[in-house]
């Protein structure tokens, strides 16, 4: 049933390809296994709380990554495309590398959350992905747009003419992205707005407007299960930071309301859809020892301190923001 209100493959040893797709991306991610110091950036206003947040961020390799992610000047990793892969029994990965689509999978059909950059990456990577998984992608009911960047919709127009999924996005990003790329965007279809509902097959999703990186990103908030163990994921829309204030400001204002909502429903498990939290490394820990502990299982504490070193970061941003526009006037 809908309810929209208005308002693995089986892994083996661990081979040599596996070996060395799995090198590639931790040094594609870069940051999961350097050490940091105060000269990762260069001194500036916002250097101690890029202090502050690496300190909180210790040795987890994951809030290490997130820190360099967020330190600027920082580029988004280009990593090789993984083989997609189930990270939960109702959860499917599928990247092209740098960006990444996630498939919830319910009784009823397909959530799609993202569709990466392309109608060629749709028909290549969405489409045999999923049918590799044994998900069949005429089941694509809905497809969530969680900003209005290209590569995150890209897909979604090929998608919606080929299977007749919905297309959902913010009303801001519909207006962004028709906008911007008016040539690729995807048909306008349906508004996302802030606490909004999808429920497909008993799985519910419920979307939070998170603007900062754009106008109207959305970050999603669903279960996910392994066996008879049930967990609460959350995937924040978009990390890269805007270069003004008062952008800086909203973003800060989205990670601090976010957080309330990842503590009342219990969030213990964190995803991306950029490399930025080294999530294809997991996937890869995941898919060379798929009856371990699940890697995208944070827990409630380190969910949240996630959080907490994003604000930092941002924090940071503001500060070096604040001061360059306080140089430029007195010039």
């Amino acid at each position: 049933m809908t309810h929209l209100p208005h308002h693995e493959r089986p892994a083996g040893p661990l081979s040599r390809r596996r070996f060395g797709r799995l090198a590639a991306l931790a040094l594609a991610a870069g940051a999961g296994s350097l050490p940091f110091d105060s000269a990762t950036a260069a001194t500036s206003d916002g250097q101690a709380y890029y202090d502050r947040a690496r300190r909180l961020a210790g040795s987890d390799p994951i809030l290490r990554t997130l820190v360099k992610a967020l330190t600027p000047g920082t580029e988004v990793p280009r990593p090789p495309a993984p083989e997609p892969l189930k990270i939960f029994d109702n959860l499917a990965m599928l990247s092209a590398g740098w960006v990444s689509a996630m498939a919830v999978l319910t009784d009823d059909g397909i959530v799609l959350i993202d569709a990466l950059t392309s109608s060629r990456e749709a028909e290549s990577v969405l489409v045999p992905g999923l049918r590799t998984l044994g998900a069949d992608p005429e089941t694509i009911k809905y497809i969530v747009i969680t900003h209005g960047h290209d590569d995150h919709y890209g897909g979604a127009q090929y998608l919606a003419e080929r299977y007749g999924s919905r297309v959902l996005m913010s009303p801001a990003d519909w207006d962004l992205a028709a906008r911007t790329d008016p040539d690729h965007a995807p048909a306008r279809d349906l508004d996302i707005v802030d606490g909004q509902q999808l429920t497909l097959g008993g799985t519910r999703i419920r979307f939070h407007h998170t603007p900062g990186h754009t106008p109207g990103t959305v970050s999603p908030v669903f279960p996910v299960q392994v066996g008879h163990a049930r967990h609460t994921a959350m995937l924040w829309g978009g990390l890269n930071p805007p270069s003004a204030p008062a952008q800086l400001r909203t973003y800060l204002t989205s990670i601090q309301s976010f957080r309330d909502r990842m503590r009342q429903a219990n969030v213990d498990v964190e995803l991306s859809n950029h490399p930025n939290d080294n999530g294809l490394e997991r996937a890869e820990q995941l898919r060379n020892n798929p009856d371990g502990p699940n890697p995208f299982v944070l827990g409630r504490p380190r969910a949240q301190r996630y959080m907490e070193v994003m604000d930092l970061m941002l924090h940071g941003r503001l500060a070096d923001a604040e001061a360059t526009t306080t140089a430029d006037s007195t010039r």
